[in-house]
């Protein structure tokens, strides 16, 4: 790949760095002065987006690139451990925002600085707003899971923020002080909510759970509807979060030639790489002269020689 091209999702991770800096900046600075455990939740949550965006386009980089001899099928999973971590770190600064709220709770301690809190998280609002906004765009665009992870990332930040925004609202109308530290906790939980579903996505890459039922079926639709195959079995299927892998046994004429085998072959892959155009496919057909399903599954049980022969016939 080119080094001097930037693709649109490490364009991305740049843009959401430079964002979270900023609202770090700006949130810290009112959070500490003012006392509002609420802003200081929402300053130490920026701290970690800004910590993950720059892990993000790192873990991309490596992703994007090529095969090589020790990695035979690229690095594309990085982005699922990218997204595991994510999650994880996301959960520890909701579950740090809860001790904080409860601290401040158990010490019934005052939020001083009300109306520049309020104006810092409108300010943070206004340009979470947009950042979400434009990952959304750059996530459909590309498919790809760490910028689907940043957007719904950045996205409960959003709504953490406008939390904050009420619970500094709240206290300046009713100067009940403990509003900040309840809606914190609220937040906190809220945080610890949304990391779940990050974490368990990049998991299911991790442990190649195979593509959703939906793909699978119209896979399997259009193997069994090219005329010249009798039938397929042993369809495998995974994803490493921008390539597609596909495996699949097809039935053809015992006395076909090679050259036919694979004019079939290529037009089956063909129509399967249309189904997801915006990701990678690396599709391997293998071709049979006969239905061995059942040879397969007692292998990969680990069946005698003799048992085979038994299925066999």
């Amino acid at each position: 790949m080119n080094s001097d091209h930037m693709s649109p999702q490490k364009k991305a991770t740049v843009v959401s760095t430079t964002v979270a800096t900023l609202l770090v900046l700006v949130k810290l600075t009112i959070g500490i002065a003012s006392g509002s455990v609420a802003v200081l939740a929402s300053a130490i949550d920026s701290l970690l987006d800004m910590a993950v965006s720059m892990f993000n386009f790192f873990a991309i980089k490596k992703s994007e690139e090529d095969p090589d001899d020790y990695y035979h099928y690229g690095k594309g999973k990085i982005q699922a451990i990218a997204s595991v971590i994510e999650g994880t770190i996301i959960t520890i600064s909701g579950l740090y925002i809860i001790y904080v709220a409860v601290e401040k709770l158990m010490h019934e301690s005052a939020t001083k600085l009300l109306m520049p809190s309020i104006l810092a998280m409108l300010f943070s609002i206004g340009v979470t707003y947009f950042l979400v906004m434009y990952l959304l765009r750059i996530a459909k665009m590309t498919d790809n899971l760490v910028i689907k992870a940043d957007a719904l990332h950045y996205k409960t930040d959003l709504w953490s923020n406008a939390a904050v925004l009420v619970a500094l609202g709240l206290v300046y109308l009713t100067d009940i002080h403990a509003i900040d530290a309840i809606f914190g906790l609220g937040i906190g939980v809220y945080i610890i909510y949304s990391a779940y579903e990050i974490i368990v996505e990049g998991v299911e890459i991790l442990l190649d759970k195979a593509l959703d039922g939906d793909t699978v079926a119209r896979i399997g639709e259009i193997i069994s509807a090219h005329p010249e195959v009798t039938s397929y079995h042993w369809l495998k299927t995974r994803t490493d979060g921008t390539t597609n892998f596909v495996e699949f046994h097809m039935v053809l004429r015992p006395n076909m030639l090679l050259l036919e085998a694979h004019r079939i072959a290529d037009e089956v892959e063909e129509k399967i790489m249309k189904l997801d155009p915006k990701r990678r496919w690396l599709i391997t057909p293998h071709f049979d002269p006969y239905d061995d399903e059942d040879i397969n599954r007692a292998m990969l049980h680990g069946k005698p020689l003799v048992d085979l022969a038994k299925v066999s016939k």
